[in-house]
Formats: C-alpha cells, structure tokens, sequence
C-alpha cells in the first residue's frame, strides 16, 4: 500500500493555504505546525479519559467502586480534579533555582507526548515518518530522566535531590535492556522506521517471532515509566513522595498527566513494535479502520498496565536494580544474539521463518528457566548457611 505522507486531509489544508497566495514553504511549515498541535491536543485529552479509566480498573481490581459521584459513572471526577489543582497556590521553596524549578514539569510532559510523534494510528496518519523512528523514541523518552533530575536538585530539598537520584538510577539502568530490546524489531524489519516496522508485521505479528524480547521491552518500559512494581518515583513511606515534593498546583499537574499517559505510550509502543501496530482486516479497504484496531489493542496491553499496578507490591531499589543487570540485560543480549542467528539461518536455509524464531525463544526460555532455578537454589543454601534455623527446600 502506497503511504501518502501528508494525507487527504492535510493535502486539503495545504491546497487552501496556498490557495489563498501563501508560498508552498510557509504553507507546508504551517501544515506541520498545525498537525503538530492538533497531535498534541488529542493525547493530552486522552489523559481525562485514562485516569479515570485507571481509577475505575483499579478499583474493580481491589474490589471499591471508584469515582462514581462527579458526573455520569464520575466521568468528570477528573474535571473536578484539574480544576482543584488549577485553583491551587503555587508555593515556590525558598532557595529554589526557579528558572530549572519550572522548566522540570513541562519537559516531564514533552517527553510522554513527544513519543506520538513518531507513532502510526492508521495508514497515512502518524506525525512524521523518519527513518530512525525506533532512535527518537530512545532520546525522546530520555528528556524525562533530565527533568526528573531537574526537579529533583533545583527543589532545594534533600528528600527531593535523594529521590531524584534513586530515579535516575533506576530510569537509566532500565533504559538497557530496554534499547537492546528494541534492536530484535528493528532487526526483524530491516529498518528503523516504525511505519516500515508496523508494514513488516502483515504476515505474523513480531510477538509470535520474539515473544522474549516483547516482554523484555514491556517490563523495562514499565520500569521507565515508574508504574508499580516498579513505582520507587513515589515511595511515600520512605522519601516522601520523591523529586515532586516541592511541586504544588499545575506544576504537580504535569508531573501527574505525564506519568497517567505514559502509562498508555506504553501500550501504543508495544503495539507498534510488537502487535501488527493498526494492521487487521479491511484495513486496506477503509483506512481510517486501522485506528480502531490500534485503539483496541492499546487498550488491551493498557489493561494489563493497570492489572499489573494493581496487583504487584512494590519492590525495593536493590531489587529493581538487581533485576535489571542480573536478569533483563543478559537475557536481552542472549535474545538480540539468537534471534539474529536464527533469522540468518531461516533466510539462508529457507526454513519456516515463525518455526526457526518460535524454537529458538523457545530453547532460550528454557535455558533460562533452568538457570534461575539453580540461582535461587543457590540462594536458598547460601541463606541456610547463614542462618541454620532455615532448612534449605529439598528438590
């Protein structure tokens, strides 16, 4: 299917623009900033719906009602809240570099809403199409550690330059496997293009040729995102609160809308790469189709978000981190290394590309499997050595 970068609808502005006497570079400038705009506006209204719709989730999940007072099934319990928050006092902390202290909140929310950027919705709908989408949405996604890191230090606040710090070691220990992740769809698709990526998953979705590498991204970007269990931005019991102590009002607003959308980013990153993107039947025939598809998948893998947070405890920061560098970056490497292996053999051999990839996650899984249960047998005769009260578990 031809891709039309600009689309009937943007093809129409740009044809009144210049219409009415605007040089075609003004025009094709104003298009974008527009659509841009237009972008933006659409997820940051995404955000009413996603609080309460995580709201609601969560407390179906911990058996409560949840909002059910403020508008129809509270709908506009969020309203209320933002309009709270807007009336607000915004109380700057004595001492506070007030020029970093409020450029932290709006950078938090430009880097969540910056990803879409990059993300297709349908056939011909999607911000820009570049060639290195899957290396933007890296960097991008980068901006959010620096204004954790600015809030943190510009509050004059201890408690919030401690938070800050255990924040970023987590956001950027996480940002590992989480990049080499993203390196098996890129490899699969031959490009970095998230248009080309979502094209390259008509015939099999890239989760039945990577499933390891699908959850190893889903985790990490769980973990970047600072959802439970991997919350330690808002560990209320024990840095109270973390970086956005110090913050009040709107600029607590933005901390908050970004982490609410980032939850949902995830989704929508992990249906691109992973789940066919807005690819299903009929698409070819009605285009904008495909943004349904891609707004029922989000919404599925946004459930599981929700399901997780609502159901793991919270771990501690030696944990995560131990997690990460024992367990997600080796096993990351291990999956970049035999999907290209068995990718290479499959084209060379002219094996069934789904049965050489599907075996060897398979055998890699198991592999691992086999390798954690000897760590944690290891653990528990370590810990029985330690303390003989504890009798090691028979195999």
């Amino acid at each position: 299917m031809t891709q039309d970068p600009i689309g009937w609808l943007g093809a129409l502005l740009f044809g009144w623009l210049t219409g009415l006497g605007m040089p075609a570079e003004w025009a094709r400038a104003l298009q974008a900033f527009l659509g841009a705009g237009a972008l933006a506006t659409a997820v940051l209204l995404l955000t009413f719906l996603l609080i309460w719709a995580e709201r609601k989730l969560l407390a179906r999940l911990q058996d409560r009602l949840g909002p059910n007072r403020v508008g129809p099934f509270g709908l506009l319990q969020t309203i209320a809240d933002a309009i709270k928050l807007v009336l607000k006092e915004i109380i700057i902390p004595t001492g506070a570099d007030k020029v970093i202290y409020f450029l932290a909140p709006p950078l938090a929310v430009m880097s969540v809403v910056g990803l879409w950027g990059v993300v297709p919705l349908a056939p011909n709908l999607i911000g820009a199409d570049i060639n290195v989408g899957v290396i933007y949405l890296v960097s991008i996604g980068a901006i959010g550690t620096l204004a954790v890191m600015l809030a943190g230090w510009s509050s004059n606040n201890k408690y919030a330059l401690l938070g800050a710090f255990r924040t970023v070691a987590m956001l950027i220990s996480y940002e590992v496997p989480m990049v080499i992740a993203l390196l098996v769809p890129t490899l699969l698709a031959g490009s970095m293009g998230t248009v080309e990526i979502v094209e390259r998953q008509r015939g099999v979705w890239f989760i039945v040729l990577a499933p390891i590498a699908a959850v190893l991204f889903f985790i990490s970007s769980m973990a970047e995102a600072g959802k439970a269990p991997f919350d330690l931005l808002e560990a209320e019991s024990e840095i109270v609160a973390g970086y956005n102590i110090e913050y009040s009002s709107m600029a607590f607003g933005m901390f908050f809308v970004g982490e609410f959308l980032h939850g949902f980013t995830i989704a929508a990153l992990t249906v691109t790469l992973f789940l066919g993107g807005w690819l299903g039947p009929g698409v070819d025939r009605f285009p904008m189709l495909g943004l349904v598809y891609f707004g029922l998948k989000s919404a599925l893998v946004y459930f599981g978000v929700v399901w997780i947070r609502g159901t793991l405890p919270r771990l501690r920061i030696d944990q995560v981190n131990a997690v990460n560098w024992k367990f997600l970056v080796p096993l990351s490497l291990a999956v970049v290394a035999v999907t290209a292996v068995a990718d290479k053999l499959a084209a060379l051999q002219a094996w069934n590309r789904i049965v050489a990839l599907g075996g060897a996650n398979l055998g890699l899984a198991l592999v691992t499997a086999i390798l954690v249960q000897r760590y944690a047998r290891a653990l528990r005769r370590r810990e029985a050595i330690g303390n003989p009260a504890v009798q090691p578990a028979r195999a």
